[in-house]
């Protein structure tokens, strides 16, 4: 081999060597993954749909991310795991990500992904007929670090009664039905397609749906953390693409009556049964993106968690968002 063309590539080997803690900057920079696993959390909740139906489709391996899916109880647990360095990117609502954020947690959203989704059920014979009926009740919800302990708190609130009047259970949200069902607790506050599932039993009806409780409001996003973020800024660019690619794939489908389309690309978890499935995702819009009204949307639900106590004051936009 000539020499000189040797003494380069010993040269080119040698700085790729010596620059190789720089190579995933690069391949970020280039738009690419540096071949590490994105650990993506998430809930046994359909509000997820999007990451489901992306890592069904094969968006994340077209992009070259290689993917861990982690399921979590709740969002409490979501971003403890996430404030932990365990998870780098989450499906998660965000009451827990509020609540992160104001306790110092290095975590972004990137994107929302949906508003709406989650319902009040009652027993038939509970003796819950008025908001009043709540009083002195045990009502299940997913833990004081959900957005649905969020919306019974408020709703409590307009009716002239607070948290501290009733007994609030926190369970597992799979385990919340079955409580239902056996009479174990009269009432519960869960998120889709638990809602859906729920109704049918014939001993279990939903007294209200969220959108009645605060019509519009936000609930899950997509979040990173800080040092993903600093990290893989190329790979965050990505991850906000395919979810908005997964998102217009489901509205579509809702859109053209074939909502089935999506449901089969759901975990077999989440789907035990198809078309009360099918009735939960059209029953909450799927969004992608940061938008204006969103973030006006969020700082508005955030002054209602500062109303009721869970924040001691609202966070900026700066603190809370980074659009990719």
């Amino acid at each position: 081999m000539n020499k000189k063309i040797t003494f380069v590539l010993v040269l080119a080997l040698a700085a790729f060597l010596v620059m190789g803690s720089a190579s995933a900057g690069l391949f970020d920079f280039l738009g690419g993954d540096s071949g590490d696993t994105v650990k993506i959390g998430y809930l046994p909740s359909d509000h997820d749909s999007a990451l489901f139906v992306a890592d069904a489709q094969g968006l994340y391996k077209e992009k070259g991310i290689n993917t861990e899916l982690v399921q979590f109880n709740n969002g409490g647990d979501l971003m403890t795991a996430m404030a932990s360095g365990d998870v780098d990117v989450g499906y998660v609502g965000i009451s827990p990500v509020l609540s992160s954020v104001a306790a110092g947690v290095p975590v972004k959203v990137i994107s929302a992904a949906q508003n709406e989704g989650s319902g009040i059920l009652v027993t038939s014979d509970s003796g819950i007929s008025d908001a009043k009926d709540f009083s002195g009740k045990t009502i299940a919800t997913p833990g004081e670090a959900s957005i649905q302990h969020v919306l019974l708190s408020y709703y409590l609130q307009q009716n002239g009664l607070s948290i501290d009047d009733i007994n609030e259970s926190a369970m597992k949200v799979p385990s919340i039905n079955d409580a239902l069902k056996t009479n174990n607790i009269p009432g519960a506050i869960t998120f889709q397609p638990y809602v859906s599932l729920g109704v049918t039993d014939d001993n279990i009806e939903e007294f209200i749906d969220s959108a009645e409780i605060l019509p519009g409001h936000p609930c899950c996003v997509v979040v990173a953390s800080q040092d993903f973020i600093d990290k893989h800024a190329g790979t965050v660019k990505d991850i906000v693409a395919i979810h908005e690619n997964a998102t217009t794939f489901i509205n579509d489908n809702i859109a053209a009556g074939t909502t089935d389309e999506v449901v089969k690309l759901l975990p077999e978890d989440i789907v035990s049964d198809a078309d009360a499935e099918a009735k939960s995702l059209e029953s909450f819009p799927f969004i992608s993106g940061l938008d204006n009204d969103y973030k006006a949307n969020v700082d508005t639900f955030q002054g209602l968690e500062v109303d009721l106590g869970i924040l001691n004051e609202t966070i900026s936009q700066d603190d809370l968002y980074y659009e990719a």
